[in-house]
């Protein structure tokens, strides 16, 4: 499964709506039988590689999506999170 573009607004920011949404997509992935969950993020999202990797994400990859992005030496991190199998 694949999460894309989970944004909570500047004004909510700081409440742990971020973690709830990732730990439902997490229980709402697992519950379907997926065996994982994958995002980007880019480097200079630190706040979401913080929460990611809170909830259980590694980092497995790391890309420039353009030339001009390896040029300016700017990353695109490719982070996965396995989960166990249904009890």
């Amino acid at each position: 499964l694949e999460l894309k573009r989970m944004s909570v607004s500047k004004d909510y920011r700081g409440q742990g709506i971020s973690k709830a949404l990732c730990g439902e997509v997490l229980r709402f992935a697992r519950a379907r039988g997926f065996g994982a969950v994958v995002l980007s993020t880019s480097m200079v999202q630190v706040a979401a590689q913080q929460l990611y990797e809170g909830q259980g994400f590694r980092k497995v990859a790391a890309s420039s999506p353009s030339l001009l992005a390896a040029v300016l030496c700017f990353q695109v991190y490719r982070y996965r999170c396995d989960l166990p199998g249904r009890t």
